[in-house]
């Protein structure tokens, strides 16, 4: 082999092995994390947060599910950044006899009931109650958050998550993708946007929060979104108008899946889910899930 023959072969090694370190970089799956492990990341604002008070049947998890704990919570002896069983709440550390509820509960827990054992699904859930869509948005939050009195509750809840909760769910999306594999977002809101001049903007900006997530999280590109419908009229849903609007979301982003409420039981102030009705909607974003999972489109 004479020298122009080592010289085309180390450059065509090194050609490979550039090539070998970009496709490992690229995109959520690395070395390390493992594809057994289904991530799914839960924002919004209250339902999803836990407004429905939280029933024995409800503290019966599967190990399999987990949520990726994102805030020190002392009294359910939780530090951030671990995972734990998913026993409610999920969202934050506040619970009492009424609240504490997420449909991300029973999400998690259909899921690993109809998968195999070998797969484990962990959850994230970073939700803010009372907030308008911006407030996730990367873009417009601060000017969203600025209008807010100082001394305000919602100033309070919004520091918990380092005063950006879309950066915060990002960071821990990122911590968690070193474990596993995020297979979907979900995301029920809206209640708040329904009383504002620019409601119709709604699925503009869920549409551009989801691709900002796509982007920043390196996601395959077909990760479902999945948006549940608000209390429906047949509950007398105070902002039941608001759905109208979230069912045009997947005729502007083809991977939004509107997940019904019809049934879905309604507390006295006719904007919450009870408990009965909190389980039933995060059933269906289960099924839905489910159903996209069988059909490979992920």
């Amino acid at each position: 082999m004479n020298f122009f023959d080592i010289k085309t072969g180390i450059f065509l090694l090194l050609n490979c092995t550039i090539m070998l370190m970009g496709n490992t970089t690229q995109g959520q799956h690395t070395t390390t994390s493992d594809p057994n492990f289904h991530i799914y990341l839960c924002f919004g604002q209250s339902n999803m947060e836990g407004f429905a008070p939280i029933e024995e049947e409800d503290r019966q998890v599967n190990p399999r599910a987990l949520v990726f704990q994102t805030v020190d919570c002392d009294n359910l002896k939780r530090k951030k950044g671990e995972w734990y069983t998913a026993v409610p709440p999920l969202a934050n550390c506040y619970y009492n006899e009424k609240v504490g509820l997420s449909p991300s509960n029973s999400f998690v827990n259909t899921l690993v009931k109809s998968l195999p054992d070998s797969i484990k699904v962990g959850i994230i859930n970073v939700a803010v109650a009372g907030c308008d869509i911006r407030l996730f948005d990367k873009d417009q939050y601060q000017q969203y958050f600025d209008t807010y009195d100082p001394d305000h509750w919602f100033r309070n809840k919004i520091s918990a998550y380092q005063n950006h909760p879309y950066q915060h769910l990002v960071d821990f999306a990122l911590k968690a993708q070193k474990q596993g594999v995020i297979k979907g977002i979900v995301l029920h809101q809206g209640e708040t946007n329904n009383g504002t001049p620019d409601r119709e903007k709604w699925p503009e900006y869920v549409q551009k929060i989801y691709l900002d997530l796509i982007t920043d999280l390196a996601l395959n590109k077909e990760t479902p979104l999945l948006v549940g419908e608000l209390v429906d009229e047949q509950q007398d849903g105070v902002e039941a108008t608001m759905n109208a609007v979230i069912q045009t979301l997947p005729s502007k982003l083809k991977q939004a899946h509107v997940i019904s409420s019809e049934g879905c039981k309604a507390q006295d102030d006719n904007a919450h889910f009870t408990s009965e009705g909190v389980r039933l909607l995060g059933q269906r974003y289960a099924e839905k899930m489910l159903q996209l999972l069988d059909e490979e489109k992920i």
